[in-house]
């Protein structure tokens, strides 16, 4: 029934197996990847027509989590997989940025590759092996792919590099490295780094591909056994002679519209070369439509084609910088002044509003994936809307893009933050671009660096980000340093380097050819370095450190750690202590299982009293010290006193005064504000106190002028020789001829009785 090919290899110690035949036989391609225990599908279905007008290759690319594959029910009302994760949409933006290059040019029918997680170990990442089943999906489906990629994470530990750790395990690490290569060079680069040198991040990427082409040797294999027939494409057609006419038609006027430094007015002038094409071509008679747009179209070829050999030949950019030169910066920091942090970072005609808020442990992202249930206390948020390049356009949720820029900068920041037992604060960065002429991500990684430093967030470091871009005619290439918007589209790579003075923190590299070679990549590397320092010098213009003390506006957080053994002494019975505690001091208190409490509060005075009244419940009182106390409740002999938050003792009357107190309310009531000292601890735990020999204006201790009470006889002492025999014994008269009962202290006994209901501790008790 199923014609089924299966490849395997021994990678990093764990078998990689690719299977097709059994499973979604109605694509065009399909692969069951399996490393270790995790299994990913991925089909591919390609269209076998261009829909009409179409001139881009609409390439879909959708990477889906199964919980099941897990063993875990989705959280939420839904229980079901919904709209893409975060981790879906970056992962399936790591599929589609290698393999989109790998497609000829002109090739516009929609494909559509869908990677979904069947079963997951734990141990090996899912992203990785949805990437190679991608690629050997594609390979085999017949569609015209230049492939195949192979893909692999690295890990650096112990100055060595290891082969697809957990994502978990690579992130605790110094690096977390994802690489997508063909067999001959390396189309895609994305990392994470805790200050790496050049030379590190590079042998990083040069290991990975080593490992890779072993993955495309066995992709290569499987589709000798199983690919399908492929494509037969229309010939291309010869455009030269179309080309050079257009080089004469508006060659010159492109030629002196790319010389204009302004974007705006360098886009009006290539927007009249092109209406003075279209008006040409309008003007004459054309038997095929399609002939006449092909024409046009050629028009961004010639543009292309006019920038990158100005490039090559002279190293005259666009606008006029030489090819290691960075354009104007200008950055200012606290210019909003409610935001707990805030920078406004302008880069040429790039620009970012950066801001930072400081927020509690309740504010923490949480996160729902295959693992379970994580929380992340550092978000950032990149925003682009339309009018940042003056196009009118949807405004609305984050797309693609955006969230894959944000990441890029949120994995360049976290390498410099300080622990959570040091800063203990939820961090969010929220970047917005307000004007973009190229590298927006790294206007947000200097931005977002200078905000959290505006905030008082102790980053180790400063992180300055910059873009390099790439011109590749045959063996000839010319490196660009902080790439404009134009250089971006017309060039061949994408190479985004950030970091501190210290090394780098965070890598990503996107190519429009088949792969570049370790020579272009060190050259590259070498002038970021360059680049990342001026930017870095410039930003410390503005602020060179963070700031010592938090915003006025932003909430304190301080933390106290306590014993575990009293974690329940301070939460209380259905968590009753705990919300008193909030409730009457008005600061927010979380405490963990390890007993580390974080108390916040905008209100220094508020944070104190909630640590006071912790610090009374954890702590033990000392016998002789005076502490404050309330009044909570009165009975006939004295009354009850809550001290050190959760503890109360006993005020006997005869303690209230020096002179006799007939009854306990004749000196207090319920909530007075008194101050005892302790007189005794008892091997239970009963506290007794005192009032009279504390000033109750001042708390300062008074002489106790009391002669001492005699000490009671040992209850074990009491024999039957000192009582003698009992019918020698002198009761005296009866109770009633005795008149009123006296207590130790010589003071009528009131109360006392079951029919009063009132309590007597212990040591009280004869």
């Amino acid at each position: 029934m199923f014609d089924t090919k299966t490849v395997s290899l021994e990678w990093g110690g764990k078998t990689l197996t690719l299977e097709t035949g059994r499973i979604a036989r109605q694509a065009d391609g399909a692969v069951l990847a399996t490393l270790g225990e995790t299994v990913v599908l991925c089909a591919v279905t390609a269209a076998r027509t261009v829909k009409e007008g179409q001139d881009f290759f609409p390439l879909t690319v959708h990477y889906q989590e199964k919980f099941s594959s897990a063993g875990r029910i989705p959280g939420g009302f839904f229980k079901r997989e919904r709209g893409a994760t975060e981790k879906e949409t970056l992962t399936s933006r790591l599929i589609d940025r290698p393999c989109r290059p790998l497609f000829p040019e002109g090739f516009y029918n929609e494909i559509n590759v869908i990677a979904q997680v069947l079963s997951y170990d734990g141990e090996n990442e899912p992203d990785v092996v949805a990437m190679i089943a991608a690629s050997a999906a594609l390979t085999i489906s017949g569609v015209p792919f230049m492939g195949p990629i192979g893909a692999c994470r690295v890990g650096y530990v112990d100055g060595e590099y290891t082969l697809n750790p957990r994502q978990s395990d690579a992130a605790d690490g110094a690096l977390d490295l994802i690489v997508a290569a063909t067999g001959d060079a390396v189309m895609m680069v994305e990392s994470e780094a805790k200050e790496l040198s050049e030379e590190i991040m590079l042998g990083g990427v040069m290991f990975a591909h080593a490992e890779i082409k072993k993955v495309v040797n066995l992709i290569i294999d499987l589709a000798e056994q199983g690919a399908k027939d492929p494509w037969d494409l229309a010939p291309v057609s010869d455009k030269t002679g179309t080309l050079e006419e257009l080089r004469g038609l508006i060659g010159g006027d492109l030629a002196a519209a790319y010389k204009i430094t302004n974007k705006a007015e360098r886009q009006n002038a290539i927007a009249e070369a092109r209406a003075k094409a279209r008006a040409h071509y309008e003007s004459l008679d054309h038997d095929d439509p399609a002939e006449y747009l092909g024409k046009l179209k050629l028009v961004k070829k010639l543009e292309s084609d006019i920038v990158r050999k100005s490039i090559l030949k002279d190293g005259t950019r666009i606008d006029g910088r030489k090819v290691d030169q960075v354009r104007p910066i200008d950055s200012i920091v606290g210019f909003l002044p409610r935001a707990h942090g805030s920078a406004l970072f302008t880069r040429g005609e790039t620009q970012a509003i950066c801001t930072t808020t400081l927020g509690t442990k309740d504010a923490e992202q949480m996160i729902d994936g295959l693992e379970g249930l994580s929380y992340s206390n550092f978000m950032l948020h990149y925003n682009f809307p339309p009018y940042s390049v003056g196009e009118v356009g949807r405004f609305g949720a984050p797309s693609r893009r955006d969230i894959g820029h944000g990441k890029l900068a949120w994995r360049a920041l976290r390498a410099v933050l300080p622990s959570k037992e040091d800063f203990p604060y939820t961090i969010r960065v929220l970047s917005d671009i307000t004007e973009s002429n190229g590298s927006s991500s790294m206007a947000t990684i200097c931005g977002g660096c200078l905000s959290m430093m505006d905030a008082g967030v102790p980053v180790t470091r400063p992180v300055s980000g910059i873009a390099m871009g790439l011109i590749l005619e045959g063996k000839d290439f010319t490196v660009l340093s902080d790439i404009l918007g134009d250089e971006d589209h017309l060039g061949d790579m994408d190479f985004k380097v950030a970091g501190t003075e210290q090394g780098i923190t965070s890598l990503q590299m996107d190519i429009k050819v088949a792969g570049i070679t370790r020579e272009i990549m060190e050259k590259a590397l070498d002038q970021a370095k360059a680049g990342r320092a001026h930017i870095l010098a410039e930003m410390t213009k503005a602020l060179g450190s963070a700031r010592s003390e938090l915003s006025a506006h932003a909430p304190r957080i301080e933390t106290m750690q306590i014993d575990k053994s009293k974690i329940r002494d301070v939460i209380g019975t259905g968590g009753k202590v705990i919300r008193e505690i909030v409730a009457e001091t008005g600061a927010k208190v979380d405490i963990d299982d390890e007993g580390l409490i974080k108390i916040s509060s905008s209100d220094l005075s508020q944070i104190e009293a909630a640590r006071k009244w912790i610090s009374g419940i954890v702590e033990e009182a000392e016998v002789g010290k005076i502490y404050d106390g309330k009044v909570v409740n009165i009975v006939d002999f004295g009354a009850f006193v809550n001290f050190m938050g959760g503890k109360d003792g006993l005020v006997h009357v005869s303690e209230m005064k020096n002179e006799r107190v007939e009854k306990p309310t004749d000196v207090v009531s319920e909530g007075m504000a008194v101050k005892v000292k302790v007189l005794e601890i008892d091997p239970r735990g009963k506290v007794r106190l005192s009032m009279r020999v504390v000033d109750q204006e001042t708390g300062q201790e008074l002489e106790d002028t009391r002669p001492p009470r005699e000490p009671r006889p040992d209850r074990g002492d009491r024999g039957g020789d000192r009582r003698g025999p009992r019918g020698d014994r002198d009761r005296g008269p009866r109770r009633d001829d005795r008149g009123p009962r006296r207590d130790r202290d010589d003071h009528p006994r009131e109360g006392g009785s079951s029919e009063g209901g009132s309590h007597i501790p212990d040591f009280l008790k004869d």
